[in-house]
């Protein structure tokens, strides 16, 4: 069975799509792919589909999916290396990707994603030690 590969690095997941998903592998690229954000805490998702030049509404609607349960735990989604005619066929198709940051390849999806992390950690932070419904910190 042909299983596309999660790779691991740092805090983040990568995939890298090489063949055309048809609809089986995309399910189960989706169902692998959470079930690995749930398994490694991993705080991003960056999937490259620069070697992609064809989706249809199933594939642009399992990209969402992967974004909205992503979310839910915790992760944002990038998706780097978008051909034009792959855009040009998301917009025909009406296709909005809630929850789906785009970025023009891997370089720049890595920055946009430990950026992104850096702005929640900053936000988490603020949260913990201040009260400031109250106006003191939890310290005092």
């Amino acid at each position: 069975m042909e299983r596309i590969p999660i790779l691991k690095m740092g805090h983040f997941l990568l995939v890298t799509i090489q063949v055309d998903l048809y609809d089986r592998l995309a399910m189960d690229l989706e169902a692998n792919l959470i079930r690995e954000v749930n398994r490694t805490g991993a705080k991003g998702v960056l999937i490259d589909i620069s070697a992609v030049e064809i989706v249809d509404s199933f594939m642009g609607r399992i990209i969402g999916n992967i974004a909205s349960m992503s979310k839910l735990l915790d992760a944002q989604t990038v998706v780097v290396g978008m051909q034009p005619a792959v855009a040009i066929t998301l917009v025909e198709l009406g296709l909005e990707l809630p929850g789906v940051h785009t970025a023009l390849n891997v370089e720049r999806g890595m920055e946009l994603l430990q950026g992104m992390i850096i702005s929640d950690d900053i936000i988490i932070d603020d949260d913990d030690d201040t009260f400031p419904e109250k106006g003191f910190d939890k310290d005092q």
